[in-house]
């Protein structure tokens, strides 16, 4: 559940903004997560230099 958490915290600020009728700000937040997720998935990882 707690790896939930940013998800659930990103949509319930998202459906806030969009409620508010700030959805321009909702998309520029929800393109912003999507980008911070999948440069965290795909990102490279930093080998070791010694290790190898």
């Amino acid at each position: 559940m707690k790896g939930f958490l940013p998800w659930l915290a990103v949509l319930a600020l998202v459906l806030l903004l969009s409620a508010l009728r700030l959805r321009a700000l909702a998309t520029v937040v929800s393109l912003g997560w999507l980008v911070w997720c999948v440069w965290t998935w795909f990102r490279p990882t930093r080998r070791d230099s010694r290790s190898g």
